[in-house]
């Protein structure tokens, strides 16, 4: 652990304005907002707020669903901070601006002929907002976004720098911190050589996916599966690594927009809003839908099959439960659905799996792990699905993501994260005076 002091003056630079998430479940107008250009310029700015007895959180592209974000006194919008900044082809080793969004990176590793091993299937997040609210993709041998950071720059309340490397006791904290440690600058990641990916995408009975969950999902390198509420069918997605130099197979250009933008985004958002108009008409969709899903095989690059584009609004909870559990949780979440017929769910249910990992906060903190996420279009109100959902992942051992909504507070919170008191321990070490809070970290973390 090494911590260098702010270079120069402060920065006074300000703006006003309102800022909101992606989900529209969060707004705020900060008494500031600054988009610092630099490194150096982030540290002015946080100095020079702490200094104030202003509370500072930064922003990366708002993906988060909760208030993790939230910012009523200074926010630091990131997107200014974005770029490769160094990069070894020999060790794997990168190391990106805080704000970096997702979806660049691939083109940045492309001449040094790496990639991530492992993303979700939205891309949109900076690199530094994804790694700190836990943000993870699916299969059962790989962990989440922030296992593979290897090293970190965080930005301390008076300005300095904190440099966190490989092997250092607190990277294991500070690579998944919520952004309560200070505002991350940099981040060195441990990328692999470039990879192509196969995917097999298919509409199968539900019934039969569940039956051989447990070896399917040992045998693929990547599985995951949707259900559509009201009927018996899984989309299935199983990928399959290949090396770079492997021959590529990728959709016609016509079939992927067809799938990907048309129906996927401009018919399902269609359909979204017909069902909150009718919500009768959303069980027969929901049969539609699951029957049309799948049907089709590619190999890309890596990152081009891992992600998707999300252009329909919605708001998610995701739970992680021991991934031995999973059956029974998803069979309590089918009879959920199953005596509520009247909550009408257009979106389906997503399922993924990673693997044990030793990030205090992480969903998947010792021990491997299955997520279940359930979803609503932006313009219905999810109390009453969310809230029957989260009893139930709680009742199997759940854990909930970070950036995602669900209405544990610090108490509960410390029965499921068995790291969370001595991460409250470091914060305090940290950031005594609690620069870098909000009312969401105060009610996760404990004020």
């Amino acid at each position: 652990m090494k911590a260098v002091r702010a270079p120069g003056p402060a920065l006074r630079k300000t703006g006003r304005g309102r800022w909101q998430n992606w989900a529209r479940t969060v707004r705020v107008r900060p008494q500031q907002i600054q988009a610092p250009a630099s490194v150096a310029g982030l540290q002015r700015a946080v100095a020079a707020a702490a200094a104030a007895g202003l509370r500072v959180k930064a922003v990366g592209a708002g993906h988060s669903f909760t208030g993790i974000a939230e910012a009523p006194d200074v926010l630091l919008d990131l997107s200014r901070l974005q770029g490769l900044l160094r990069a070894d082809p020999s060790t794997g080793r990168v190391t990106l601006l805080a704000g970096t969004r997702l979806h660049a990176v691939p083109r940045l590793l492309a001449p040094y002929g790496l990639a991530m091993p492992n993303l979700g299937d939205i891309d949109r997040q900076s690199i530094a907002g994804a790694i700190s609210t836990g943000t993870h993709g699916t299969g059962s041998g790989f962990g989440g976004l922030s296992t593979q950071v290897t090293g970190l720059v965080i930005i301390q309340p008076d300005g300095g720098r904190l440099t966190l490397a490989d092997g250092d006791p607190l990277l294991p904290a500070a690579a998944l911190a919520l952004g309560a440690l200070g505002v991350i600058a940099e981040v060195t990641l441990q990328c692999v050589p470039a990879f192509l990916l196969r995917a097999e995408e298919r509409s199968e009975s539900l019934d039969a996916v569940l039956s051989g969950l447990a070896d399917r999902v040992k045998a693929a390198d990547h599985f995951e599966f949707y259900w559509f509420p009201y009927t018996d069918r899984a989309a299935t997605k199983t990928n399959t690594r290949f090396p770079a130099g492997a021959a590529r197979m990728p959709l016609p250009p016509l079939r992927r927009w067809v799938d990907d933008s048309l129906l996927s985004n401009t018919v399902f958002r269609a359909t979204c809003a017909a069902g909150t108009a009718v919500p009768s008409i959303i069980p027969a969709v929901n049969r539609v839908a699951a029957a049309a899903l799948g049907g089709r095989e590619y190999t890309e690059n890596s990152a081009r099959v891992f992600t998707q584009a999300r252009t329909v609004r919605f708001r998610e909870m995701e739970y992680a439960v021991p991934a031995q559990l999973l059956p029974a949780a998803f069979t309590g979440l089918r009879r959920l659905v199953e005596d509520n017929p009247g909550w009408r769910l257009s979106f389906p249910v997503e399922v993924r799996w990673a693997a044990a990992d030793d990030r205090w906060l992480s969903t998947a903190y010792g021990q491997d792990t299955a997520y279940i996420a359930v979803h609503r279009y932006y313009r219905e109100d999810p109390a009453e699905y969310f809230t029957a959902v989260e009893a139930l992942m709680l009742a199997h051992g759940g854990r909930p993501h970070w950036g995602k909504e669900h209405s544990l507070g610090a108490a509960g919170l410390a029965e499921l994260y068995p790291r969370l008191a001595g991460f409250q321990e470091l914060r305090s070490l940290l950031d005594p005076d609690r620069v870098f809070t909000n009312a969401y970290l105060d009610r996760v973390l404990g004020p």
